[in-house]
């Protein structure tokens, strides 16, 4: 179900909604699917960004190894 609700755009975000309207839906009455779109899309991302992060490790190191994988990586790429 669609609330309907204000908000208070900055210019330049309010033209790149209006272009991204006009792109996708050929007219600028379609900026709150655009809106809504966008929106889902950061928070799903938002959400799969916090489950990586607060998700059970399933491994461990410390800073000194981390350091040398990532030392011995790097020298790998440059030879």
């Amino acid at each position: 179900m669609s609330k309907r609700t204000t908000i208070l755009l900055d210019e330049d975000i309010y033209r790149r909604l209006v272009e991204e309207s006009l792109r996708k839906h050929g007219t600028t009455k379609a900026i709150s699917k655009v809106v809504n779109e966008l929106l889902k899309k950061a928070l799903k991302n938002r959400e799969e960004i916090l489950d990586l992060l607060l998700s059970k490790k399933v491994a461990k190191t410390s800073v000194k190894k981390f350091e040398n994988f990532r030392r011995e990586l790097s020298r790998r790429f440059e030879s």
